[in-house]
């Protein structure tokens, strides 16, 4: 069993707040990660709305369904039955002190209809990503919060540009990782990808016949780390635009697609302003995209993108339980100049980090570093180059060069 990082934070969720809601996509150990830890050790009676029995009863009975519930509950795939939470709103607020609800869900309710204000105010929202690498080796990272402070990087153990790849194309979902090892992993993917696009959709939108989202998915898996475009998309998938934001936004509900939002200012109208699109996980992306450890390592120019990918989920990961509170963005001007990670803390404070899939660094790489410098003025407190050599190398001032492994080491 892998420890999650996230523990602490949800820990103090449930301390302090009446309902907890830890969502993410199916198979990244939220029934394990609740039943290992809140109700083995803290007493939380479990509740899996899979059961068919209960299900029936909470759909058809909520207010009963909800009126047995004990004092600290945990209910397990809470979007299956959206007409609990309005019960649940009702007995959170008769007994707010004393009544403790711990939620797990495999669709963002927020984006779902009616559900988004339920229990607002009530309610601490955590995501649990698949495992981040940290996690993978029994480690808590701390990269945003070194990022923030003022502290010089130090070397990480060495890693070579096979343990990236082996790393990329293992991705974090728990059972894949023990699939892939038995020679499995392809047979596992295909089969969630079946279930969750034919049950799980199903569940939340109501619509029959989704047989566009595999044939979709891969064409965003195809142009991760890229800028969404739909005019594209709907060009090459033959689906009115009205229809294919729809489905895009299913796939965004049950966590497989991540966007990532433009960095801007006010000022600043030279900027681009299209968000980017990610997979959640990399080894789910290099499957639909048919992508191995040697595919990746004869053909570089793939690399790139599914590397940025797999940067950018585990700064998502490691957004969760960092101490510095930060936003991830992207930087892109009109004339070229990118970076294709920005934090950006409470504070206003920036982090620019570039990804290199080179076991080189260049002055050159640092372009776009320096122009987001430029933009951000006092706001820009340092930025990485993250490639995939061993040393550290200062280039200028707040601007360095950094292994990759340092998000995990």
């Amino acid at each position: 069993m892998y420890q999650r990082n996230l523990l602490e934070k949800v820990r103090e969720s449930v301390r302090f707040s009446p309902a907890t809601l830890i969502n993410g996509s199916r198979q990244t150990g939220k029934s394990t990660f609740i039943q290992n830890t809140f109700v083995a050790e803290d007493a939380f009676a479990y509740t899996d709305l899979d059961d068919l029995n209960l299900l029936r009863l909470a759909k058809n009975d909520p207010v009963t369904f909800v009126a047995q519930l004990p004092q600290r509950a945990a209910i397990d795939e809470i979007q299956r039955t959206p007409e609990i939470l309005l019960p649940l709103k009702k007995v959170i607020d008769a007994a707010r002190a004393t009544r403790r609800f711990l939620l797990t869900g495999s669709a963002n309710i927020l984006t779902l209809p009616k559900l988004s204000e339920s229990l607002a105010g009530r309610m601490e929202i955590h995501t649990l990503w698949p495992l981040s690498q940290g996690e993978i080796r029994g480690r808590k990272e701390r990269f945003i919060d070194f990022a923030f402070s003022d502290e010089a990087p130090s070397a990480p153990p060495p890693c070579s540009p096979a343990d990236y790849l082996q790393a990329v194309v293992r991705g974090g979902y728990p059972e894949a990782l023990a699939q892939m090892q038995a020679g499995r992993g392809a047979d596992w993917f295909q089969s969630y990808l079946t279930t969750l696009l034919q049950r799980d959709i199903q569940d939340i939108s109501r619509i029959a016949g989704l047989m566009e989202l595999p044939r979709l998915l891969e064409l965003i898996a195809a142009r991760a780390g890229n800028l969404i475009n739909f005019a594209d998309l709907s060009r090459v998938t033959g689906l009115n635009a009205v229809t294919l934001k729809r489905y895009y936004t299913l796939l965004a509900c049950v966590f497989l697609i991540v966007e990532v939002p433009a960095w801007g200012n006010n000022h600043e109208r030279r900027l681009v302003k299209s968000p980017k699109v990610f997979l959640n996980d990399t080894g789910l992306l290099c499957y639909v995209r048919g992508l191995g450890q040697a595919a990746l390592q004869r053909e570089r120019t793939l690399l790139g993108g599914v590397l940025e990918n797999f940067v950018v989920m585990e700064l998502t990961k490691q957004r969760g339980w960092a101490q510095t509170r930060c936003q991830l963005l992207h930087y892109r001007t009109q004339q070229g100049a990118e970076v294709d990670a920005v934090l950006e803390a409470a504070d206003t404070r920036i982090v620019g980090l570039e990804v290199k899939s080179s076991m080189d660094v260049a002055p050159a790489d640092f372009k776009g570093l320096r122009s987001l410098a430029d933009d951000a003025g006092d706001r820009f407190h340092r930025g990485f180059v993250l490639y995939t050599g061993n040393d550290i190398i200062a280039y200028g001032p707040n601007l360095w060069a950094v292994p990759i492994s340092v998000l995990w080491s």
